[in-house]
């Protein structure tokens, strides 16, 4: 049985601008995906750098094992038959590019959301804090965001709803054969 559960698990990363909506569109996945039966670790960027790095610095070499290390525990679940959504930034390709590396079944969403409407949104302040000089590696912004080269399926934060959006990231896990 485990062999069986761990050849079905999958990943899917969703990444985009801070404020672009990933948090949203992870946790209606996530909802929809329960209600077919299939639970999944949603594994959420804010709350494992409150364990992995407590007090966050944000600069490259930190950012670098941070993702390191997140995605060593998406793999793991998935090695495990659990399947994973990384709800997580990753400004840089080769963050996301590791996951895809190691986890067999993944999927990359990009959360296409103009800089302008993550501004006026800022549910976190992180906006707020590098206009005020308190951030400084804020992604979009002062540190470069790498939008994916390829990915799987591309959403428009103005164009569909949180639930189209999981709807459409469900479909494209069932074309790919991963559901």
């Amino acid at each position: 049985m485990p062999e069986f559960r761990a050849k079905n698990a999958f990943a899917v990363w969703i990444t985009g601008l801070p404020a672009s909506g990933k948090s949203t569109i992870a946790a209606e996945l996530s909802a929809q995906l329960a209600a077919r039966g299939i639970d999944v670790a949603v594994l959420e960027s804010d709350e494992l750098r409150k364990i992995f790095t407590p007090h966050s610095h944000y600069d490259p070499e930190e950012r670098d094992t941070f993702y390191r290390q997140m995605v060593y525990v998406g793999t793991l679940l998935t090695r495990h038959g659990i399947p994973v959504i990384f709800d997580a930034t990753a400004n840089r390709r080769a963050y996301r590019d590791r996951a895809r590396h190691e986890i067999l079944k993944f999927l990359e969403v990009y959360v296409e959301c103009s800089l302008a409407t993550c501004i006026a949104r800022d549910p976190k302040g992180i906006y707020r804090r590098a206009r005020d000089g308190a951030a400084e590696t804020v992604p979009g912004l002062q540190a470069e965001y790498e939008v994916p080269e390829r990915p799987e399926v591309v959403l428009r934060e103005d164009h569909e709803t949180p639930e189209e959006a999981a709807h459409k990231i469900i479909s494209k896990l069932g074309a790919m054969g991963y559901l």
